[in-house]
């Protein structure tokens, strides 16, 4: 059992730093039902977490599996600050008001893969609120300005000129202060997030709270092009309270290679099944649609229902096997005549009309499920379907 454990919780990683200290907790665990805590800090910059959050998640659910009792730290009061990690320039900060209304959506999200009842939802903002000035200013003695600078990007800033503001330093002393707080035993994030993943261990260290965290790095995702970091600015993410069509569709539609990264990353499945998966489709006995069908409705079901998920299938089986139009689509309307670049703007199938130029170019636009290829196109009274595409579909009413 202590070896299964230790292979699942392996899998994926980047990078473990103390394995040793890993292999001990579980085998506490196992033999005399110790659990022990592992934590994940996530910044509540945006409202919805998309796939490429789900990767430290699913790793905080099987860590629940093998006896932990999961740290999820909301940062309140450094996401005030902004991470600097992988950063060009400052970051903008956001406003307390933001701050709890993501942080409120992510508690929301997050129990949709975390077991509540294993689960700590914490406020980092109790703890260093709490510090004080004084407190500050023992923590900024704990690590000094040649060593922060040795950090990656700080390194590239300082040496172009950029700014770099004394928050930012102050920011991965936060963090790792939290780890001291919580006397964390493990913490996981990241790759990008590896300077402000040890600065927990060298303060649990300098603070003697008698024990040094483990460390787990998780790859970045991949987004749906295959290639850049999923990400909600870059239009390649799958959000995780997405609807049901939309999330089997764009699952559906990733490469058969980031199939795998996929499965490896964010399918609860064991390695034992998905390396039976590849050979199946290796040797011919399973075609990798259908292979890519299961992993599209296995997440699709994880965030919504398993009778969803099959209904996103049919209607998406119905829409294209079959070259028909969805049976639920957005209306739009227009008093006017209105172009057809316009009118795919504002039916949100593109986000401008350079775009929607591109789209037809490229024949990607349909009208009635006919191809267009005029740009100038007007649209005068009438009904019409709209579609880019193969999943994007809005029917427009011009009076």
């Amino acid at each position: 059992m202590l070896k299964e454990a230790l292979s699942e919780i392996q899998r994926g990683s980047a990078e473990i730093i103390d394995e040793q200290r890993i292999e001990k907790l579980l085998k506490a665990y196992f033999e005399k039902g110790e659990t022990y805590t592992v934590k994940a800090g996530f910044d509540p910059t945006a409202p919805d977490l998309h796939l490429g959050h789900t990767v430290l998640l699913q790793k905080l659910a099987l860590f629940q599996k093998y006896g932990a009792r999961v740290q999820f730290l909301i940062g309140d009061f450094t996401a005030q600050i902004g991470d600097p990690s992988g950063k060009s320039a400052t970051r903008k900060t956001l406003s307390a008001l933001d701050i709890l209304e993501n942080a409120k959506s992510y508690k929301e999200q997050v129990f949709k893969i975390l077991d509540e009842s294993k689960t700590d939802v914490v406020f980092n903002s109790e703890w260093i609120n709490a510090l004080g000035a004084a407190g500050m200013l023992t923590l900024t003695t704990t690590f000094n300005v040649a060593r922060m600078l040795e950090r990656d990007d700080f390194d590239k800033r300082y040496k172009n000129g950029t700014s770099i503001s004394i928050s930012e330093f102050i920011y991965p002393l936060l963090q790792g202060y939290d780890s001291v707080h919580l006397m964390s035993d493990i913490e996981i994030g990241g790759t990008d997030q590896k300077f402000n993943l040890l600065m927990g261990r060298h303060l649990q260290r300098a603070y003697e709270v008698g024990k040094e965290q483990a460390v787990l790095m998780m790859p970045i995702l991949e987004g749906l092009d295959g290639v850049h970091k999923m990400s909600k600015s870059l239009g390649n993410y799958i959000g995780v309270t997405e609807e049901p069509y939309e999330m089997f569709g764009k699952i559906l539609s990733v490469c058969d290679e980031l199939m795998w990264r996929y499965y490896e990353l964010l399918s609860a499945k064991t390695l034992t099944d998905i390396e039976a998966l590849k050979s199946g489709v290796k040797d011919g006995t399973l075609h990798p649609k259908k292979v890519k069908e299961e992993l599209a409705l296995e997440i699709t079901a994880r965030f919504h229902s398993s009778s969803a998920a099959q209904a996103a299938k049919d209607e998406f089986d119905r829409v294209h096997s079959n070259n028909q139009i969805p049976t639920e689509i957005e209306e739009f309307s227009s008093h006017e005549a209105i172009s057809i670049t316009k009118a795919l703007v504002d039916c949100h199938l593109t986000p401008s009309t350079s775009q929607a130029r591109r789209d037809i170019k490229q024949g990607a636009v349909r009208i009635n499920q006919e191809k267009i290829d005029n740009e100038a196109l007007q649209l005068e009274s009438g009904e019409y379907i709209l579609q880019v595409g193969k999943r994007k579909f809005a029917k427009l009413k011009v009076n």
